[in-house]
């Protein structure tokens, strides 16, 4: 018999490298860090590809300066940049800043100062879309009004064939997530009038109604006793303002001078009860969408500071509205306490295009609102009515016969039991279902486990009293659910470590787990979940990315043992006790310096501002490959973290 021919052995080194390049180019940043770290070819060539590399995306940890540097090398093609700054400050302006932008998104800006905006607008001449958040927010560090004079006055050459990353008609968009009122209101207007004519997407962390008025009125230009001044912000589809009042005049401006507004966003937080001249009354709803454009409304009233509503709005001008905004598709009313039924009624009824609805602190809403639903035309697919304490398992009965729905947001409606979860579990489409506080029990989680629980991505039910470790088994026992990644189990006084060990024998691939509060919670669940084994067992605890532990009540110095590496390499939020013992959880932090250690019960989770990072998935081993490619430039090493580590458990020993 003739020889077979030897199979081809040859390895990676032998493959062009203008192809593996090609490949690596496919993947974000995360994943080039993770392909880096399996052999020394795709560390080579991940290093040649970050020089020209168009997408910079790094959002899902905090780099250091230094962990920054080797990642942004010079690379005159990229377009796009996109980093938590938690740990920057101005001294990373000239990593960050590149003249051949188009897309600059930096978060929690808080050690930067001003200067941060005068850079951007002095170097990123081509910029289409901006997003600062929280700049100058740490004590001593400022922003004065020639910082943002510089940003809107050289962001404006906008030349659509500086590369292909975004349509010609995208316009531009910008956001400034912090408080713009700091600026001198006289000048305020002129400055603006530098912004590019293009601007068709504009959010503001937090601006005075007065100030977004001046800024739109037509007001005589200032050296000027005839001409009227052009309208500033021309173009402008999206608007999404924080503002101390939302006021008939703001809103009468706003829906007049924006012709082409397809997007509304307000949302506001009194600190006092409003005087009439600072309310939205009937009349101010009445003015809204005069040019019949707008598909996204949302009016929202917070009681951060102060229980407050909109006490001059009813039934009436719902009614006003709602035959204006026949076309529009989705709306979110917060905080109308007057609006009853009739109100409610008349949007489902008059909105035919209408598929988003939320509705919160709905203090007159009922069961009646839903119960011709059948009559309507609407296919709703996201629905929120949280702390609308009059509904019950009747209204959710008639919600479940839109069965597109996607988004179920039901939290604070006290009155909501186990017959509503059995409508809910008719849903074959459900994505999200949050019922926080309401009267359900175990027995109604199981009817969850026979229908809707194999799509349910998000499932919450913090502050469910009723519930045991019961319906964990319920959830998961005998279940496989390849799809829930975030679940919700915080203040429940009844779930215990046996939950938590059901759990990880189940090896469901959790990506965000939150049980805090939870007295019964202990060491034991942390070493469950350190050892819970997934993908035929070559992980160990590794789907977890987030894990709130926050005042739980039999976690102890023990817990932190587990929280060492090769535990939990992809975590990158951890919520506890900062009274616990503060040398173990700074002895945690340091060791692992991509990880966020969150101590005084601050919710987790970072912003969603780009999900399609999340597209990619790969096999990570006992240590998190992004930390050892990215900490290859630190000259310090792990044993020296596990030193400290050793050092702080020996002192929580001798306290003990």
């Amino acid at each position: 018999m003739a020889d077979l021919p030897q199979a081809n052995t040859q390895g990676l080194d032998h493959m062009p490298s203008a192809i593996l390049a090609t490949i690596l180019t496919k993947l974000d940043v995360l994943s080039i860090c993770s392909v880096a770290s399996t052999c020394k070819t795709f560390k080579i060539c991940a290093s040649q590809i970050l020089s020209f590399l168009p997408n910079f995306h790094l959002l899902d940890i905090a780099p250091s300066m230094d962990l920054l540097k080797p990642l942004l090398p010079l690379n005159p093609h990229i377009q796009s940049i996109k980093v938590d700054c938690t740990r920057l400050d101005d001294s990373s302006i000239d990593y960050l800043l590149r003249p051949s932008l188009q897309d600059l998104c930096l978060q929690n800006c808080s050690d930067f100062s001003g200067k941060l905006l005068a850079e951007v607008g002095g170097r990123c001449k081509h910029l289409r879309s901006l997003c600062l958040a929280s700049v100058a927010d740490k004590r001593g560090r400022s922003i004065d009004v020639s910082d943002l004079e510089e940003l809107l006055s050289g962001c404006t050459q906008l030349e659509g064939g500086y590369g292909n990353s975004l349509p010609l008609d995208a316009g531009w968009t910008l956001i400034l997530t912090f408080d713009v009122s700091i600026f001198p209101r006289h000048n305020f207007s002129r400055i603006w009038a530098l912004a590019s004519t293009d601007l068709t997407h504009l959010e503001i962390g937090y601006i005075s109604a007065v100030m977004v008025t001046e800024l739109l009125s037509p007001a005589l230009g200032p050296h000027s006793s005839s001409n009227i001044r052009p309208s500033i912000l021309p173009k402008i589809q999206n608007l999404c303002l924080s503002v101390d009042y939302i006021t008939d005049t703001m809103v009468s401006m706003i829906s007049k001078s924006l012709v082409s507004l397809t997007h509304l966003d307000l949302r506001d937080a009194p600190i006092i009860e409003p005087t009439f001249t600072f309310d939205l009354t009937n009349s101010g709803l009445q003015q809204i969408n005069p040019h019949g454009k707008l598909k996204h409304l949302s009016l929202v009233r917070s009681q951060q500071f102060v229980g407050t509503y909109f006490k001059r709005v009813n039934d009436l001008g719902i009614l006003l509205m709602a035959d204006r905004c026949s076309s529009i598709e989705s709306i979110y009313l917060g905080g109308f306490c007057r609006v009853t039924d009739t109100g409610f009624k008349t949007i489902l009824h008059s909105c035919s295009n209408l598929f988003k609805l939320s509705v919160s602190h709905g203090t007159q809403l009922t069961d009646l609102v839903f119960h011709d639903m059948y009559a309507t035309s609407l296919s709703l697919t996201h629905v929120s009515l949280r702390w609308c304490n009059l509904l019950t398992n009747l209204a959710v009965r008639r919600l479940a016969s839109n069965m597109d729905l996607s988004v179920l947001d039901l939290r604070d409606c006290r009155n909501l039991g186990d017959e509503a979860l059995r409508s809910i579990s008719t849903l074959p489409k459900l994505k999200t279902l949050l019922l926080d506080g309401s009267d359900i029990s175990d027995m109604g989680l199981s009817y969850l486990a026979k229908g809707v629980i194999g799509s349910l991505v998000s499932l919450s039910v913090r502050g469910c009293k009723r519930l045991t470790d019961r319906c964990v088994s319920f959830l998961f026992d005998g279940t496989f659910n390849k799809e829930l990644q975030e679940l919700d189990l915080s203040n429940l006084p009844n779930l215990s470590d046996a939950s938590v060990l059901l759990l990880a024998r189940s090896r469901v691939q959790i990506l965000e787990l939150r049980m805090r509060q939870c007295p019964l919670i202990g060491d034991t669940s942390v070493m469950a979940l350190a050892s819970m084994l997934v993908d035929e067992g070559t992980w160990h605890g590794s789907c977890l990315r987030l894990l709130d532990l926050y005042n739980c009540g039999g976690i102890t110095p023990l817990a932190f043992r587990w929280l060492k590496k090769p535990y939990f390499p992809r975590l990158r939020w951890l919520g506890v006790t900062g009274s616990l013992n503060r040398d173990l959880v700074d002895a945690v932090a340091r060791s692992r310096p991509f990880l966020h250690v969150a101590l005084r019960g601050e919710e987790l989770g970072s912003n969603q501002w780009d999900n399609v990072d999340d597209i990619y998935v790969h096999d990570y081993e006992e240590v998190d490959e992004l930390e050892q490619w990215l900490l290859e430039y630190h000259n310090g090493t792990d044993d020296d973290d596990d030193e400290e580590m050793e050092d702080a458990e020996n002192i929580a020993e001798m306290m003990a």
